[in-house]
């Protein structure tokens, strides 16, 4: 089964997407933490249960030597497209029990296995060789958190909930089958649309608001 881990907001740096989510849910996401060793950092919320969101982007003080490899973020020309495009709510991260059974002839789509932090592995998450996110966004990414729940004491709990979860895709048949194979998460609903679009609706203290 495909568990909801959390959904992502893929920015071209943390200031847009701070803003974004403020235009939308009417709140202010504080700093989350940085990446080592990945050359990225987020913002966090919590959504409700063991949900959050996550607004990640580059970090412009990461080591230069340093290569962001997931969420796409090894390409920030197309991060930078498809945010001026408006594809901002742009993934979402599911969690999964038995990471080894899951990609078992599945990595051409989800990735190869990387344990993280490289220095102190509490985790294991799916990266595609290149960096980019599986199927290009319309499947998760996957996360093993080795039968440790996700610890909310440092996610700022604003009182945001997440109602539904949508993605609309020109393909979303073909989408439904591939995540049906490996457990849809029942908080996901696919529907057929024009373009590419993930939709997340939430009850905030200023009420029901949208996020795209």
């Amino acid at each position: 089964m495909l568990t909801l881990d959390h959904l992502t907001v893929i920015a071209p740096n943390l200031d847009e997407g701070v803003r974004h989510v403020r235009a939308c849910l009417d709140l202010d996401v504080p700093f989350g933490q940085r990446h080592v060793g990945m050359g990225s950092c987020n913002h966090l919320l919590q959504l409700g249960g063991s949900i959050y969101l996550e607004i990640v982007a580059l970090d412009p003080d990461a080591d230069p030597r340093e290569t962001a490899r997931w969420f796409g973020l090894n390409d920030p020309k197309k991060v930078r497209r498809e945010w001026d495009a408006g594809q901002r709510l742009r993934g979402w991260v599911a969690r999964v029990d038995r990471m080894d059974e899951v990609l078992g002839g599945r990595e051409a789509v989800f990735g190869r296995k990387v344990a993280l932090p490289a220095a102190d592995p509490s985790f294991d998450f799916a990266i595609p060789e290149d960096g980019s996110l599986p199927l290009d966004g319309a499947v998760p990414s996957l996360i093993d958190r080795r039968g440790k729940a996700r610890s909310m004491a440092n996610i700022a709990d604003l009182g945001a909930r997440l109602k539904t979860f949508s993605l609309e895709h020109p393909d979303a048949d073909a989408i439904s089958i591939r995540l049906k194979e490996i457990g849809l998460d029942p908080m996901l609903t696919i529907r057929q649309g024009p373009e590419f679009r993930y939709r997340a609706h939430v009850e905030t203290p200023a009420g029901l608001k949208e996020l795209s």
